[in-house]
């Protein structure tokens, strides 16, 4: 009794197949399992948001509630067209991309040093977390009287924080001290995942310390970067707590938060003031597009295209 063999070719392709459709299960599934955050999340944000960008169409100012006047797009040329916006965006572009590269660098050395850590591992991990665990304000207020002339022993017989660059300097240097501790716990989870024999067979062949990091521990951890990068680059892009307190804006070290804080709270204009809240916004999403663009390979759940 004869029986059927399927050809070669035709069994790649139910293989390949069945793959596909096994990839569209988990796909549904992960859908599935995030429909309600992401439910929960869209009832909460999307109707604040929605107002804010109506009310950025608007001549709208909380002094005089009562003349509301559709003014169509003039409100973001004019914020478009003030030098105190892009000057307060320079600096938030400067904050952000210096303070995120300083976090990932001792991120990882830190994250290194708590997973290969043998004695006292509760100790180290445990007193590395301290400065995140700390509230920001409270944080930034420890840093301002640091460099307060005649308060601070950092500062001296100087005052940096009336000057615009040392006051930029101190305020990154504010943002890596508080949240190094959070890069380091994001890429440690991915170090947990390297395996220590394609570790050890690498040094047996003759790989250097660094040879194995490189070429083997940064690959297979790049979704964890990814994703403290990403996380870390837009929370840095909303910085706020440390400027307001130790600067408050003064000597143009305003960052698009700020400015949108003095226009919205301080200067009661809802136009304006939603405006540049959702320009903030824009610029957010195109930050996180432009990363899953250019590091979407390193994402969790991507594939290699085949």
């Amino acid at each position: 009794m004869s029986t059927l063999v399927a050809q070669p070719d035709e069994a790649v392709d139910i293989a390949k197949r069945r793959a596909s459709e096994g990839k569209r299960a988990e796909q549904r599934l992960g859908m599935l399992l995030c429909a309600p955050a992401v439910v929960v999340m869209l009832s909460v944000t999307a109707y604040p948001i929605l107002y804010a960008i109506y009310l950025s169409f608007f001549k709208a100012d909380l002094r005089t509630p009562g003349n509301n006047e559709f003014i169509w797009l003039s409100n973001y040329v004019t914020v478009l067209s003030s030098p105190i916006w892009w000057s307060a965006f320079g600096i938030t572009m400067f904050i952000t991309v210096i303070s995120t590269a300083f976090e990932l660098i001792f991120g990882m050395m830190l994250a290194v040093v708590m997973h290969r850590t043998i004695v006292g591992r509760g100790l180290v991990r445990t007193s590395a977390l301290v400065p995140y665990a700390i509230v920001t304000v409270v944080a930034a207020f420890s840093w301002r009287f640091a460099w307060t002339q005649g308060i601070g022993w950092l500062a001296g017989d100087s005052a940096p924080l009336t000057e615009k660059w040392p006051s930029v300097w101190i305020i990154i240097l504010a943002e890596v001290w508080k949240t190094v501790p959070f890069m380091a716990l994001l890429l440690m989870a991915g170090l947990a995942l390297v395996p220590e024999d394609l570790l050890k067979a690498a040094s047996m062949d003759g790989a250097t310390a660094w040879q194995r990091f490189w070429k083997i521990t940064v690959p297979l951890i790049k979704p964890s970067i990814l994703v403290a990068l990403l996380f870390r680059t837009l929370d840095a892009f909303r910085v706020f707590d440390n400027i307001y307190i130790l600067t408050s804006g003064a000597n143009n070290t305003s960052s698009v938060s700020i400015v949108a804080y003095n226009n919205l709270i301080r200067g009661l204009n809802l136009g304006i003031g939603s405006t540049m809240a959702v320009l903030i916004f824009i610029t957010i999403a195109i930050i996180a597009f432009l990363f899953i663009k250019l590091f979407g390979a390193a994402a969790p759940g991507q594939g290699t295209g085949r």
